[in-house]
């Protein structure tokens, strides 16, 4: 871990560019550059090396040869310098040598490129090899001459003694001379190689930028997280594809419905977490489903399927789904909002009614009229406060048949409840929603048939939670509903003109008996219209 750093890290992060394509040039550059010069370094070493191995060799087969001549060897017997002189020159001049010096056992030059040498001792100290232990070698060493790189061979006369040395060498200028072309042409070799290389880092840096829609690394972090942070927010369960068919995406609520974490399941084939999918369809044909019941793990989810497009080719699909009964809970919610709106505004337009009729009446001096208005006004509504404070202990069925009340007024429709009703707290929220929305929809549909009744124009209320069930009974003094009638009354788009059908409530009231294990009985009323019975236990089977 590095504690007192002088170039911290996210200092360093400042000092570098924002932009992707130019963080990536830089830095495959500097790793381009880094590899072309150690490659130059490691090859200006490998051809020096040969080359100074071949030279070397080279010194090393003419010194053989000198010293296998028989002017060489006769010359030192007779200690005549001037025909191995002679010779010696001629084999310099010939294989392009520096230099081609022999000596005599002592080191004594017997030849040299410079005459007024020869006769002088041999100079560098790298003699002994050959002279005391017979050696053939190459060397390196500083003669009268420069720094050098030799050949030196021992010279034997005929009975083995060692009586002389031969030395044939190249000045480091010349082998540089001769190295220099090849490292010339390395290095065009190595600026060629850069020139590639840097094309194409920024070939690379430009198809690494295009491929991910010229976004910034801090753009791309950023939409990570926020689509992280959005795929767990919805309610929904998410879930993604790819062109293989594996999971690339799910989010926790997918994971809860379906019984896997998201990291067991990402990177798995779909068909082996859910093999009743029709992702792998969608991937196949392009074409997306919406709106599609099925059923996952034994519960009814709404699901949608849309293929992932990349330039008209299907790269993957994005499946999201829902519980059903969670929409069926909004749709239930949404109701309900509906029935106390229609409520209010029922009661608003009565009560804005009575509110003139009472300005008229003070306004033209019938005070007496006014204040009977006023009392029978109030005896009517108070009564059924009293009623329900009394009888009814859940609000949200209070708080209904108060709005209801208000809507049969609207209607000049009569709305009483049965003085022998008693009905206790119903449940939970959801329980008592979905309660409230089947009572909501019975009395409206009630009040409509009632109200376009004859003379009579009344609907009574009934409800009891005596034994396991608890009761709702809604009559109303409408047309009735025909045995055919009967029959149709909870198809999708049922409607009558007359009967107490119309308005598609009933298709929602049987739904949630139906959740709540409840069911309806239908009959002719008292009154002369229909008779409507909702039978709920008071504990349901199965969670909702």
């Amino acid at each position: 871990m590095l504690v007192n750093s002088p170039l911290p890290i996210k200092g360093f992060q400042k000092i570098m560019p924002r932009s992707l394509g130019t963080r990536m040039l830089l830095l495959m550059m500097g790793l381009l550059i880094l590899l072309v010069g150690a490659t130059g370094f490691i090859g200006n070493q490998v051809i020096t090396g040969i080359l100074n191995e071949y030279i070397g060799r080279a010194a090393l087969n003419v010194s053989k040869t000198v010293s296998l001549t028989g002017v060489v060897q006769q010359g030192l017997k007779q200690m005549e310098p001037e025909d191995i002189q002679f010779y010696a020159e001629n084999v310099r001049k010939a294989t392009g040598a520096s230099f081609v010096v022999v000596g005599d056992h002592e080191g004594k030059r017997y030849s040299h490129p410079v005459p007024e040498r020869i006769g002088k001792y041999m100079v560098g100290g790298d003699n002994a090899q050959a002279l005391v232990h017979g050696q053939s070698y190459i060397s390196r060493a500083v003669g009268t001459l420069g720094p050098s790189l030799r050949g030196k061979v021992p010279i034997f006369s005929s009975a083995g003694e060692i009586i002389g040395v031969v030395s044939v060498g190249y000045l480091i200028e010349t082998v540089q001379d001769v190295i220099q072309p090849y490292q010339q042409r390395l290095l065009l070799w190595i600026l060629g190689l850069f020139g590639v290389g840097a094309l194409g880092t920024w070939l690379i840096a430009r198809e690494v930028k295009r491929s991910i829609f010229g976004l910034e690394p801090y753009e791309i972090a950023a939409l990570y997280r926020e689509r992280t942070a959005l795929l767990e927010s919805i309610r929904e369960g998410i879930i993604a594809i790819n062109e293989q068919g594996e999971v690339t995406v799910m989010n926790q609520q997918a994971a809860q419905i379906l019984g896997f974490t998201p990291e067991d399941a990402v990177g798995k084939p779909i068909v082996k977490l859910l093999p009743e999918t029709r992702m792998l369809e969608v991937l196949k044909t392009g074409k997306g489903e919406y709106d599609q019941e099925m059923m996952i793990k034994e519960e009814e989810v709404i699901v949608n399927r849309v293929p992932i497009l990349e330039k008209e080719h299907v790269s993957g699909v994005v499946s999201s789904f829902r519980r059903a009964q969670d929409i069926d809970r909004l749709v239930q919610e949404l109701t309900s909002i509906r029935e106390y709106s229609q409520a209010l505004r029922a009661q608003t337009h009565e009560y804005s009614n009575k509110l003139h009729t009472l300005a008229g009446l003070i306004q033209i001096g019938a005070t007496k009229e006014a204040l009977e208005l006023i009392g029978r006004e109030s005896s009517g509504y108070n009564a059924l406060l009293r009623q329900l404070s009394d009888q009814i202990q859940d609000p949200f069925l209070s708080a209904i048949i108060v709005g209801k009340y208000h809507r049969a007024m609207e209607l000049k429709t009569e709305l009483a409840l049965d003085p022998e009703s008693w009905m206790s707290n119903i449940g939970h929220s959801s329980r008592s929603e979905k309660i409230v929305t089947i009572l909501g929809n019975l009395l409206e549909n009630a009040l409509e048939a009632s109200a376009s009744s004859g003379e009579q124009k009344k609907v009574c209320l009934s409800m009891t939670d005596v034994g396991n069930e608890l009761i709702f009974e809604v009559e109303d003094s409408g047309s009735g509903i025909s045995e055919d009638q009967q029959k149709s009354i909870f198809d999708e788009g049922f409607t009558t003109k007359t009967g107490t059908g119309r308005g598609i409530g009933l298709q929602l009231v049987q739904k949630n008996l139906i959740q709540l294990e409840g069911h309806l009985t239908v009959g002719e009323s008292s009154l002369g219209g229909a008779r409507f019975t909702a039978y709920i236990p008071k504990t349901v089977s199965k969670e909702e």
